[in-house]
């Protein structure tokens, strides 16, 4: 059986959007991506203190991936008819145990253990993203709602690592992982206060979540969402060699560039609502084309450290809303079934980021950033092109 939140707690009137919870998600979204890649800025000592090798430091984001595509799988089956607002609160308590766990971690394995936890929080929250932001808004509010979800995500990016960075270096690396506790605390209690009673109640399946795949506009989408992050992290992931390399960009200035980054990505996720709401489709279809031309300029340009910065500060605009775009679709598209919409599109991303790194390193190493740029540029043309035939599908679909 799969589950749908109902309407209100009352069963027939519609429920006022609560902003005030939809403020606290975003803020738990920030502690959220803030504690997933901590590590991407404490490699060096961490290895040090629990004596393994960086590389074996390194895993801690794997399995933090890993687990959050398990994870966002069989949520909403194995969960059922809880009530999301006990869930939220039970994945916010999770995150609490693993930075708890992290920063007093005796051993590999116990450090381990605490990633393997966040990554359980990464999954069951982004999959009942959707469905939970349906609950707090009302429709023609939902991608706003979704922006401000990923409003956090985009601050978190900007800061955690330098962050983390510049906290490892006055209290330890132990001591950067637990001042996400006390964040973590504060998105509890707002929570607890200010989102409303989310019941669940009983309906017909449609099946498990890979039995969303019968329907050929899911399976397009699914696609389309797909191949649109591996091309963006085909290209992201290599970004600081390809800035030393060709720019020869220096600490700060390469610094600088990643601040630029996510400050237009935060604006974008500011500025999407409007777009989505006038031509869903449409915006689907011409970001991965505009990111597409931007990485064939990126080649072009060469070691032009202004015409880089430009480019990179548009490709944040971009690259950073898209997702609330994507989350756009599947509320409009699946709306009965968002959770097991939103596991399926969570394990697909992730899937997604992992192939695009695999591939871009390979190219990368093999023929360099030229190469590598190309390939993304390639993947994210497919990407709109699948979009397309999403959208013809989906107006097909309701004919």
């Amino acid at each position: 059986m799969l589950v749908q939140l109902s309407a209100d707690s009352s069963g027939g009137e519609e429920r006022p959007a609560a902003w005030g919870a939809v403020f606290a998600m975003s803020f738990c979204v920030f502690a959220l991506i803030a504690a997933e890649i901590m590590p991407l800025s404490l490699l060096t000592p961490i290895a040090s203190d629990l004596a393994i090798t960086e590389g074996q430091a390194g895993q801690a984001i794997s399995v933090s991936g890993a687990f959050a595509v398990m994870t966002s799988l069989f949520i909403s089956s194995v969960v059922g008819r809880l009530d999301r607002k006990i869930l939220l609160l039970a994945l916010t308590a999770v995150m609490i145990v693993s930075g708890m766990m992290v920063a007093v971690a005796p051993n590999y394995m116990t450090f381990m253990l605490g990633r393997a936890l966040i990554g359980l929080v990464i999954g069951g929250f982004w999959s009942i993203s959707a469905a939970t932001a349906m609950r707090l808004v009302p429709d023609d509010q939902v991608p706003r709602a979704l922006a401000i979800f990923n409003g956090g995500n985009a601050l978190a990016t900007v800061i955690a690592a330098p962050l983390g960075s510049f906290l490892g270096s006055l209290i330890g690396w132990r001591g950067a992982f637990f001042c996400v506790v006390p964040v973590a605390v504060i998105v509890f209690v707002w929570q607890f206060l200010s989102l409303p009673p989310m019941k669940v109640e009983e309906r017909p399946a449609s099946g498990s979540v890979f039995k969303l795949l019968n329907r050929r506009v899911v399976v397009l989408g699914m696609a389309a969402v797909s191949v649109f992050f591996m091309g963006q992290f085909t290209l992201f992931t290599y970004l600081r060699p390809f800035l030393e390399t060709a720019i020869h960009a220096d600490v700060s200035t390469l610094s600088l560039l990643l601040l630029v980054m996510g400050a237009t990505g935060f604006i974008g996720t500011m500025l999407i609502g409007a777009f989505l709401k006038h031509g869903m489709y449409r915006t689907l279809i011409a970001i991965p084309m505009l990111m597409a031309a931007i990485a064939v300029a990126l080649v072009a340009v060469g070691g032009r450290v202004a015409a880089a910065a430009l480019l990179l500060g548009i490709w944040g605009l971009f690259a950073t809303s898209a997702p609330v775009g994507w989350w756009t679709w599947l509320s409009r598209t699946l709306p009965k079934d968002a959770e097991a919409g939103g596991g399926l599109m969570v394990a697909a991303i992730h899937l997604a980021i992992t192939s695009g790194g695999t591939v871009g390193g390979f190219l990368f190493d093999m023929r360099g950033y030229q190469v590598t740029f190309g390939a993304s540029a390639v993947l994210l043309m497919i990407a709109a092109a699948l979009a397309v035939l999403t959208s013809r599908e989906a107006q097909a679909w309701q004919t």
